[in-house]
């Protein structure tokens, strides 16, 4: 009887905490138990993540129907994997902002807390006004440049205009996230997600198919649907920022330049840029490695498979950020001991989750890319990449938690060392060897990928027991 009372106990427990943390109650993190702060920011962090790959699958879902389907679904893999480099302004940037925010909400500093996440988006407003206007004038270059063929490129150039026209809004969306979660607000990240995501899968299919007084746009209407979906996520963030209901305070002060504190974030924010795009050239570089060696139908088959990959792997990522913001917060509360246990707690879920995530994928990876294409060529490269891939699952989430901790600790550079020589100078030759010189093709790059994980984790176990991260000062 005892018994039953007990996992009726935990049962209701585990909801409350379910609860409290889709509400986005404020609770000091570094108060309550190392699994309760875990629970409360993992589980909005992973459903945030999880709405991000979103974006890419519903794209693909609906231009993978088109007439000339490996064009189109080339197009979308190829864009994206050239907005990874957006991708890591707007995660590097992030993470500046989450090691900031997170130390002086950890140092109960809500002020300076607050106009260090203002002035990390007046310096992405900056940049991406550069980037915006070289998207828009060299669109159909990039295509050609990532391997894409002219005919493919002529057919993807408006998509990949409107996607990096819009590099703004997608750099916003992670940004305010990642302030968000620096202050462990994480449901305010998660719901922003969910309804940029709602709207892009209500747009989608009116964009690119047509309806009543709109035109189908085919491809293009994808680009157009996503980028009025971020940007209604970015209103609900903005919202919120201003709403006063946070712990959070915004005054429009906060976002008149201050030159000593841009120069402290972007101290922290550079090699955080830096590591991303190291990390994003190698997957461009493989992707155009698969597109000249597996042609249209292996880069398609490729693209898919990523797309499948990161829709389960960014909640994964989702809970390694958990990690990150207790370090921050834990270390700016001055209490190192309970940071370290908070990553090796955070290690030991991640390992369960992916674990599951790579069963699937070696027993339904043909079953995944059915959903997605119906070219039989496409799915096979899709399967096999999905089962090469997945065998390194479980090592490469470690390697992301611990990525995170140096990342929530302000250490950016240490990660960013880790991948320069893991993707650089071992993932790169080794895929190039492999896929030429073995003749194995986009089999060769696919093996590459897991075994450079494997150097990665290993790479980033070995420092993190050193302990630098514990001495840097954000």
């Amino acid at each position: 009887m005892s018994q039953t009372v007990q996992s009726r106990g935990k049962v209701f427990s585990f909801f409350s905490v379910l609860k409290q943390s889709i509400r986005g109650e404020q609770v000091d993190l570094t108060a309550i138990s190392i699994k309760r702060a875990i629970v409360l920011l993992a589980i909005p962090m992973m459903l945030e993540m999880a709405m991000e790959s979103v974006f890419a699958l519903v794209d693909l879902y609906f231009v993978g129907h088109l007439e000339n389907s490996s064009h189109a679904i080339q197009t979308v893999g190829l864009t994206e994997s050239v907005l990874t480099v957006i991708y890591s302004l707007a995660i590097g940037l992030s993470m500046a902002a989450t090691a900031v925010v997170a130390r002086r909400i950890g140092e109960k500093n809500p002020e300076a807390a607050s106009k260090a996440g203002m002035q990390t988006i007046v310096i992405a407003v900056a940049i991406n006004i550069i980037i915006s206007i070289f998207g828009l004038l060299h669109a159909r270059d990039l295509l050609l440049i990532m391997g894409a063929s002219t005919e493919t490129a002529d057919h993807g150039t408006p998509f990949v205009r409107i996607m990096m026209g819009g590099s703004l809004i997608i750099v916003l969306l992670f940004l305010i996230n990642g302030i968000f979660r620096g202050a462990g607000n994480a449901a305010v990240a998660m719901r922003s997600l969910f309804i940029a995501n709602l709207a892009n899968i209500i747009l989608c299919p009116i964009f690119i198919r047509g309806l009543g007084p709109i035109p189908a746009f085919g491809l293009t209407g994808a680009a157009i649907a996503t980028s009025i979906g971020r940007g209604l996520g970015v209103l609900y963030q903005v919202y919120n920022l201003f709403n006063n209901k946070n712990i959070l305070r915004i005054r429009l002060s906060y976002f008149i330049p201050d030159w000593t504190q841009i120069k402290a974030i972007i101290k922290v924010a550079a090699p955080g840029i830096l590591q991303f795009v190291i990390a994003s050239c190698s997957w461009i570089f493989l992707a155009q490695l698969v597109a000249t060696t597996g042609g249209d139908v292996g880069s398609a088959g490729y693209q898919t498979s990523l797309r499948l990959m990161m829709f389960f792997l960014l909640p994964a990522w989702g809970l390694s950020n958990a990690a990150a913001t207790l370090v921050g917060q834990n270390l700016g509360a001055g209490r190192v001991d309970r940071a370290e246990q908070s990553v090796f707690q955070t290690i030991k879920y991640t390992v369960v989750f992916l674990g599951v995530v790579s069963v699937l994928f070696l027993t339904c990876g043909h079953l995944f890319a059915s959903f997605f294409t119906e070219d039989d060529g496409v799915k096979k490269v899709a399967t096999r990449s999905l089962q090469i891939l997945s065998g390194g699952f479980i090592i490469f989430g470690m390697g992301m938690v611990f990525t995170s901790a140096f990342n929530g600790a302000g250490d950016t550079w240490t990660p960013t060392k880790i991948n320069l020589f893991t993707f650089w100078l071992f993932q790169i030759p080794f895929a190039y060897l492999l896929a030429k010189y073995f003749e194995m093709g986009p089999t060769g790059v696919f093996i590459a990928v897991p075994v450079a994980e494997v150097g990665l984790t290993i790479a980033a176990y070995i420092l993190f027991k050193k302990g630098k991260w514990k001495k840097t000062l954000v």
